[in-house]
């Protein structure tokens, strides 16, 4: 396995990584900047809101979108497999 293979492993690696906690964090960046938006203009700077909320939209967040990153981390994961499996044999990636 050259050094090429293997940094394009791990360049699809942190990929993936991103790509599934993109939709995480873009509903804890939505709800938070939301809530900041409320507590500005009431002016109540309670943090617990904001760390309640952004957990409460985390957790529906994976309700929502876990089916999708699951499949998503399985194909990956074939993925690999079968590189491991072609390198074996010294077919290559």
């Amino acid at each position: 396995m050259s050094e090429g293979n293997i940094t394009t492993i791990i360049s699809m690696a942190i990929f993936e990584i991103l790509w599934l906690s993109l939709p995480m964090l873009g509903l804890g960046l939505i709800v938070g900047l939301t809530i900041s938006i409320i507590q500005a203009t009431t002016q109540v700077n309670e943090q617990t809101i904001v760390f309640v909320a952004k957990i409460l939209s985390v957790f529906i967040g994976l309700i929502i979108f876990g089916a999708w990153m699951l499949i998503r981390l399985r194909d990956f994961t074939f993925q690999i497999y079968e590189w491991i499996g072609n390198v074996a044999r010294g077919v290559g990636i």
